[in-house]
């Protein structure tokens, strides 16, 4: 699901933008990156502490590419 979340809150924001998601699904760590990489966005930091899972994203392009 945070991939999913993910992309429907990008696609509100302008590029330049960033993007901070919290969640606890380890998944996340790969997943949302992979997804990143193919919409063009960019992931400036990542990691994981005490179960909690944190990424930052850089938005790039327009919204309406990340579909």
């Amino acid at each position: 699901m945070p991939v999913i979340r993910v992309q429907e809150r990008i696609a509100k924001l302008e590029s330049g933008d960033m993007l901070r998601v919290y969640c606890t699904d380890p998944g996340a760590l790969l997943d949302i990156p992979a997804w990143c990489r193919v919409h063009g966005h960019r992931v400036l930091e990542s990691g994981e502490h005490a179960g909690e899972v944190t990424l930052l994203i850089a938005v790039s392009g327009p919204a309406e590419d990340t579909h």
